[in-house]
């Protein structure tokens, strides 16, 4: 029953797709429902935690991932479009319009909730007038818009150049770049949190009101700030330039070789930088941008070897379904979250009644915990299963 479902998945696949792409773009997307809806956030398992600051676990590869995904769509998009005669600038028209919908997607759900449970709730001061202006989707939708130019117009050498001119002038700033606490004391080259260029910027930009850690101390900040989308802007890049490779050299043999290469180095090398810069997510920093791009072109290598060497297939097919609807499945998941939480029973929501009443005891604190993301999981499945096999494939 099971290959059969899977066969049907693979047979509705356009034969002009990349399937390593779009496979790892399933596994990365899935990832990122898995982390983000356990049954309790108290109940986590190492792997599915953030590292608390610098340092990385492999929850932390999953959003550095999709934004290499997104640059390495970018090319292959943008090749398709000229090649049915779509100029630049109308390409670059679109690509603009994209991130109007992804900045707007995103700050749709940092509005979308409602605390039914608390009488004083007030929605416009709390959501409305306090909303998050940077997320995630808005983040990818800067990224998108800025990568999309880069490859309308420079050539690759030119790209490299950029993606180590970001790197190099982000971690200069960082660095060397003087800034003031609220307490009048003038820093530099911190790399804390809560006291570093980057949340002087977000605080002084965005105010404590619409970044993330709000009550950080002594500087609010978000972890995905202003500055902070110039080195995500390079995680894209390097997403471009190795759809760029992939594009020149037709032999997978060759591919494989050269990706596995470019990777170890890129790994090496950020690990080595990782003694003067830290590694660390929510400032995006340049060591971290060269072990999750290196991270990445493994994995895209590892993906490409089995599905298209090895020509093991099966296996694939549910992440292909999760994949070709990437950012409706972000929105689903993201909506029925927060319903889940908003739906009052009793003194808690539906979802702690989900969790304390019958995966908790029955499974435990941390397998229950796992158990409920897996569950939102498969929910998630049957209904992007649903669009996948009526062709509804959602593009922003």
């Amino acid at each position: 029953m099971l290959p059969d479902h899977c066969q049907k998945i693979l047979q509705q696949l356009p034969s002009h797709r990349l399937l390593a792409l779009d496979v790892l773009r399933g596994l990365t997307i899935t990832a990122m429902i898995l982390v983000n809806n356990p049954g309790s956030w108290s109940y986590l398992f190492w792997p599915l935690k953030h590292a608390d600051w610098h340092g990385l676990t492999p929850t932390d590869l999953i959003f550095p991932f999709f934004i290499f995904i997104v640059g390495m769509s970018i090319t292959l998009s943008v090749n398709a479009m000229q090649a049915k005669g779509v100029s630049k600038q109308q390409i670059l028209k679109s690509g603009a319009l994209r991130t109007v919908k992804l900045i707007a997607l995103g700050w749709f759900l940092a509005l979308f909730y409602y605390n039914f449970r608390d009488t004083n709730f007030s929605w416009l001061e709390q959501r409305l007038f306090s909303i998050r202006v940077m997320g995630v989707l808005q983040r990818i939708g800067l990224v998108y818009i800025i990568a999309l130019a880069c490859y309308l117009y420079l050539k690759p050498k030119h790209i490299a150049l950029t993606l180590a001119a970001l790197l190099i002038g982000y971690g200069a700033l960082m660095q060397y770049m003087p800034y003031t606490l609220l307490n009048g004391e003038t820093t530099s080259g911190q790399w804390l949190y809560g006291n570093n260029l980057s949340a002087w910027l977000d605080n002084l930009l965005l105010g404590a009101q619409h970044v993330y850690y709000g009550n950080a101390e002594p500087l609010p900040f978000d972890p995905e700030g202003l500055l902070s989308t110039l080195p995500a802007i390079a995680t894209a890049l390097s997403g471009v330039l190795c759809s760029c490779y992939l594009s020149t050299e037709k032999n997978l043999h060759s591919q494989i070789k050269t990706l596995l290469w470019v990777a170890t180095a890129s790994i090496i090398c950020g690990y080595s930088l990782s003694q003067v810069i830290p590694i660390n997510k929510a400032l995006w920093t340049p060591s971290y941008v060269m072990i999750s791009s290196g991270l990445a072109l493994l994995s895209y290598a590892f993906c490409s070897y089995i599905l298209d060497i090895r020509r093991a297939r099966l296996w694939c097919a549910p992440f292909l379904v999760f994949g070709a609807n990437a950012i409706l499945f972000f929105m689903f998941a993201g909506v029925v979250a927060r319903i889940l939480i908003m739906i009052p029973v009793g003194e808690t929501s539906l979802k702690g009644v989900i969790f304390s009443k019958a995966l908790q005891p029955l499974l435990g604190n941390y397998m229950g915990s796992f158990a409920f993301s897996v569950l939102f999981l498969l929910l998630s499945y049957a209904v992007m299963y649903a669009c996948y096999k009526r062709r509804i494939f959602w593009k922003v």
